[in-house]
């Protein structure tokens, strides 16, 4: 398995992403075809509206659930990392980060993430610089 970094950490769902997708925007792409060549340019119109709600819907169904289940599985994993560290609750500095900084803080291997947390607090970083100022990657390869 190839080491995870900041450059491909992001991962995808091979009968989702290369399967399922393609073919339905190749269906799309016939439709408006007909639909556009088509005595009953109408129905076609209808046919493409639906599969296009059927592509953004089945995209955002399949994330949705998954992505808020890892959300909070990662904060649990972050308080206990933290009180793991330090004997202090998390709870406190998550009041001073957003989602994103948190989720981006999980890639932090211990001996960095309290000083990250510091930095990422004092110098407001975005998910992107504390990504960036990662020195030894903490893979996730379950991630959704």
């Amino acid at each position: 398995m190839q080491t995870q970094s900041y450059s491909n950490h992001i991962r995808f769902y091979t009968p989702h992403h290369f399967v399922f997708y393609p073919i339905l925007m190749i269906i799309i792409g016939l439709a408006c075809y007909y639909g556009y060549n088509s005595s009953e340019p109408l129905i076609w119109t209808f046919i493409v509206i639906l599969l296009v709600f059927v592509f953004i819907l089945s995209f955002m169904l399949r994330q949705h659930y998954a992505l808020t289940l890892q959300n909070r599985i990662v904060k649990l994993e972050m308080r206990y990392r933290y009180f793991a560290l330090t004997g202090k609750r998390f709870e406190i500095l998550e009041t001073q980060l957003n989602d994103g900084q948190i989720f981006a803080l999980r890639f932090a291997p211990d001996e960095e993430l309290i000083l990250l947390i510091q930095k990422t607090i004092s110098e407001k970083w975005s998910a992107k610089t504390i990504k960036k100022n990662i020195v030894n990657w903490k893979p996730d390869y379950e991630r959704v």
